[in-house]
Formats: structure tokens, sequence, C-alpha cells
């Protein structure tokens, strides 16, 4: 199978593909989903086959606005619409109670609600729109793989495998990790996974906020948000966490006595300390220090790129718990193989 790179003004064809059941990757501000009908059973099956998708892990819908979601979901609290007009488009994802009958069980794992999304990324939309109903749209790419921000991401794990990926406005995604996850609940709002949209931000429109631990949602009788039970963003190396620079040389330390080869994912400053020491072989960087939204940015990037290295370690640059890191820290946790 050919992967063909759409363009901006190539979406019909990319759309046509989509309303044939074929699945189309496509751009969002978070990272790139791997698109396909929502409304389409078998479409939806061919998404868990190529991903490797574990069947009870929920998908999240992707619609072009608000009004869409008014046309399957079975109630739209007042809380729920304010969020979407604070955050929509953007990076959160709302679960609510589903009309019985207008997604197919795969969608949702047959539960009684179902994720809801409007990226703020224009091709995504314009997509959503030329095809004429909403899409689902897992991170594109190999399940429990660090996800895509880039064509090229994709094109790594699908190439030959989909009919399509569509390129974005830039070259990267520009957050960089998936989006906030919360439920609206009669008294308070909870969040399932957390974000670009961060607790302190959704205290604004509700006081009372929540964020449900792994724990808590794994005794659940069903998984109600994606990127929870299984692992995920994961290389094919181990991945060592490091806080401090006692840390980092005591790992440093550990591994050159093992002999293997190091992959060094930090910010700016430890790169320029320890990028040239061996046994370090590859680097990437999270950009400058204390720079919260550039780590978050980065982190797959350079996951992928150190996964495709010579190196047999990986050595990642932890920070103090903070909301500024909490997505980054969620994500990088999932990855990582120990912590010292």
């Amino acid at each position: 199978m050919l992967t063909k790179k759409f363009r901006l003004g190539e979406l019909d064809e990319a759309a046509a593909l989509l309303r044939r059941g074929e699945l189309v990757a496509f751009p969002t501000e978070t990272v790139y989903g791997l698109g396909a009908i929502a409304t389409k059973e078998q479409a939806v099956a061919k998404v868990f086959q190529a991903k490797g998708r574990p069947s009870d892990n929920p998908l999240i819908v992707h619609v072009k606005d608000a009004q869409q979601v008014f046309d399957y979901a079975a109630e739209v609290p007042k809380l729920a619409k304010d969020l979407m007009e604070r955050f929509w488009p953007g990076p959160l994802t709302i679960i609510l109670p589903v009309k019985p009958g207008v997604f197919p069980a795969n969608v949702n794992n047959d539960q009684e609600t179902v994720a809801f999304r409007m990226p703020n990324q224009h091709s995504a939309l314009r997509l959503i729109d030329l095809v004429g109903a909403p899409l689902v749209g897992p991170s594109a790419n190999l399940s429990g793989k660090p996800s895509p921000t880039s064509v090229d991401h994709v094109m790594q794990d699908f190439d030959g495998v989909i009919s399509g990926v569509v390129a974005g406005d830039t070259d990267q995604a520009q957050i960089g990790v998936e989006s906030t996850v919360v439920r609206p609940m009669s008294d308070r709002l909870i969040i399932l996974r957390p974000g670009a949209i961060t607790q302190s931000m959704l205290k604004q429109v509700c006081p009372k906020v929540q964020e449900f631990s792994v724990a808590e949602q794994l005794a659940a009788p069903q998984l109600q948000s994606p990127g929870v039970k299984y692992r995920h963003y994961s290389p094919k190396q181990a991945v060592f966490l490091f806080e401090s620079s006692e840390d980092l040389a005591n790992l440093h330390a550990k591994l050159v006595a093992k002999g293997g080869r190091v992959g060094l994912l930090a910010d700016e400053s430890i790169i320029q300390a320890l990028g040239q020491q061996s046994p370090v072989v590859a680097t990437y960087s999270l950009g400058q220090p204390n720079d919260a939204d550039s780590a978050t940015r980065q982190l797959y990037a350079g996951l992928r790129a150190l996964e495709a290295s010579d190196c047999d370690w990986i050595l990642a640059q932890a920070v103090l718990e903070s909301e500024k890191y909490h997505a980054y820290m969620n994500r990088l946790n999932k990855a990582a193989t120990s912590m010292l």
C-alpha cells in the first residue's frame, strides 16, 4: 500500500479515502491522530488492528464544532458547555453520555459514555468537515511506542500500512503530548488524564476539580479514558530517570560499568555539561532549563530520536513535580523503566 502525504489543498482526496473506510493520519495541536470515521465499525476496527491497540482502550471522537457533540451526546450538562466555550477548540477532551447506537461498540468498549474533542488545528477541522462525520483519532503510532508529533514520525510506524497522512501547518505539533481528559459530574470535574489544560485552568470554570489516580481508574469496571491501563510512550531501550546532578552521576557511573552506550534526553545545560562524556553516544535537547512548554513539546521527538540511535540505554531528565511539568512527567513516568 502506498501511504500518500496530503497537503492542505489535497484534503478532498484525504476525506474521500476516509469515507471509503480507509485510515488517514491527521495533525492536531497535541499529537498526530490515526483517523477513521467514528460511525463506521469496520474502519474503527482497522485502527485497533494497525496500532495493535487493546480493544478495551477507548477512543476519542474528534468533532468539527460543539454542535456536532449535540448530535451524538445524550446529555450535555452546563459544565460541559462552559468547558467547550472556554477551551474549544483546544487540548481538552470531555467525556459525556452518548445516545444509544450512534457509534459502534468498538469506539468506547460498549460503554454509555464517549470522549469528545474539538482540535485546535485548521487542517484537522477542515478534514472533519469535508468527511461529514466525526473521526476517531488515537495517536498515530504503534501501541505502546512514543506518540508522533510530525509526519516523519507517522511514516516511521505506518508507511505502507495506512492510506495517507495529512501534513500540518507546521513541521511539529505545537503542544506535543495528548489532551487533558475530563468527565463533568454533578458536583465536580474529574481529571482522568493530565495535559496542557491544567487543574488551575479548569478551576477557573469549575472550582471543584479532582484528579483521579491510575489506581482509582483501574479499579473501575471499565476504562473511560485512554492512556491509563497499558504501558505507553516507550522506546525499545530501557529509560532511566534522573532529577538531580547526583542522580545523573550515579546512573552514568553504573552504565559506564555495564559497558553500554548511553543516550541523553535533557535540557541544554545538561547536554552541554555531559553530552560529550563517554559513554554518551547520542543526545537530544529538551530546550532551555525551566522551559516546561519546550520540554513537553520535545519529549516524544526526543525519545524517538534516541530510539533510532545506537544507544543501549536512555537517561531522561525528570523534574520536581509541578503543575507546569505535570503532563510531561505523567508521560515520562509511563515511558520509564526505573528512577533513582
